[in-house]
């Protein structure tokens, strides 16, 4: 095949995130959101060590294929598997995770996937962009289309997150189009409008919307608008704020409150635990499955009772706080760079009555210079995963247990290695499906000490 030239194409594999593989007169191609068992017409638009296809029109479905209840499924860039049964979906998440750690022989570690409680209406923030339409300009508000650094596809309707978001959405885009705003085009620097960030309580109803705006505004009226809408939960804190980056990211170099407050509560129902989320805190997206997930990390603790556990990447606490207040550990010290969040996991450990140690600093750095020896070290990375120049001060600490809870597999068997070569071995693993209709999926692992 040459680059550009146009096939047919069978999926017969996938891999971690959604990567169709299938081959061409024996040129394996990458299919980004293929399913197995389609049949594509492609169109070959890389070619070299990995070549990859962009799909021109499906000939044949899936054997397991439906239609999806989204009308913007396919164009938005949240959503991966809206097409198939939901069982269908965790059986495939399971087996690319497994494929992922294939070279580790650890098949037999796995636990079964422990499934989301619904596949809908679960997610406690989501992040819109504002844009345009790709035709005639016309100011948008929604997920970025795929494909495109400046189009967004109206998601007022997603059915991954509750009603008022849509309602919060659609009001917010109404009122910027009959000022006339516009978004902020990053190559061209004009325009204010970058993002609305809406975080939710599931379990208290409170709301906390984030307007993202280049440069400074007068939001007085648009703020009244949002307190006068009919919505179910309560608006507690609407904030803007400033960004003048050119990255395509809510980056805060000024926030202001425009009412209310910069945070929200959650609560747990099954356990006494209460929770105060600052606006930039990591708090997990799927309120209703994040007891689950800490239950499996607990599962893979074992006994705290009078143990010592370090809570790295710890955010607002929530991990070390239920593992002290559940699962009886006897010392917990978490560890978070974002200055708020640790003021937050203080808060938090009041409200839930636990005695806790809180500590601001990059993991990288201050692991060298925290008191005492952990019986359990609990790791809790962002996206890309343990800084590698981190994993000798932590190999250093001997702990007898260390629990890595990912968000994104292939950084941890990124990680792997350094932790087998440092005298561990990979005991249960156990993949929690936090992020339903989505290519991501969670993995708690437990590496125990030699």
């Amino acid at each position: 095949m040459k680059k550009y030239s146009v096939s047919e194409i069978l999926i017969d594999n996938i891999r971690f995130p959604n990567i169709g593989l299938g081959a061409v007169d024996s040129l394996p191609i990458e299919v980004k959101g293929a399913l197995p068992g389609q049949r594509l017409s492609i169109r070959l638009v890389k070619k070299g060590k990995i070549n990859k296809g962009q799909v021109l029109e499906v000939l044949q479905p899936a054997p397991r294929e439906i239609v999806p209840a989204c009308p913007v499924f396919g164009l938005c860039g949240g959503c991966a598997f809206q097409h198939i049964p939901y069982d269908y979906e965790v059986e495939l998440k399971t087996q690319m995770v497994k494929e992922i750690f294939a070279d580790f022989s650890m098949d037999d570690k796995f636990l079964s996937t422990l499934p989301a409680i619904t596949a809908y209406g679960y997610r406690n923030k989501m992040e819109y962009s504002f844009g345009d339409d790709g035709e005639g300009g016309n100011l948008t508000l929604g997920m970025r289309k795929k494909g495109s650094y400046y189009e967004a596809v109206d998601a007022s309707g997603c059915l991954l997150c509750h009603g008022d978001f849509g309602k919060i959405q659609s009001a917010t885009l109404a009122y910027f189009k009959g000022v006339g705003a516009h978004f902020f085009h990053r190559r061209k620097g004009v325009g204010s409008l970058r993002h609305l960030v809406i975080r939710h309580g599931v379990n208290t109803g409170e709301l906390l919307v984030n307007l993202v705006t280049a440069g400074d505004g007068d939001y007085s009226d648009y703020t009244r608008l949002l307190l006068d809408l009919p919505l179910d939960g309560a608006i507690v804190g609407i904030l803007n704020t400033i960004n003048n980056s050119l990255a395509d990211a809510v980056r805060p170099e000024e926030v202001k409150i425009l009412h209310g407050r910069d945070y929200f509560n959650e609560s747990f129902v099954n356990s006494d635990m209460r929770y105060k989320i600052p606006a930039f805190s990591f708090f997990q997206t799927n309120t209703g499955m994040t007891e689950a997930l800490y239950a499996a990390i607990a599962n893979c603790t074992g006994d705290l009772a009078d143990k010592t556990v370090f809570d790295l990447y710890c955010g607002a606490g929530t991990i070390g706080l239920y593992l002290a207040k559940t699962a009886g550990a006897g010392r917990v010290v978490g560890v978070e760079i974002v200055e708020d969040a640790i003021i937050s996991a203080r808060e938090n450990a009041r409200l839930s009555g636990v005695d806790c140690d809180f500590i601001v600093g990059d993991v990288r750095k201050i692991v060298k210079e925290l008191d005492g020896a952990p019986d359990v070290i609990i790791l809790d990375p962002p996206r890309e995963g343990v800084a590698p120049k981190a994993i000798p001060d932590i190999l250093a600490f001997g702990a007898k247990k260390i629990v890595y809870v990912s968000c994104k597999p292939t950084s941890l068997a990124a990680n792997l290695p350094a932790f087998l070569e440092g005298g561990y071995t990979v005991g249960k693993v156990q993949c929690v499906d936090m992020f339903p209709r989505t290519a991501n999926v969670e993995v708690v692992m437990e590496l125990c000490r030699t």
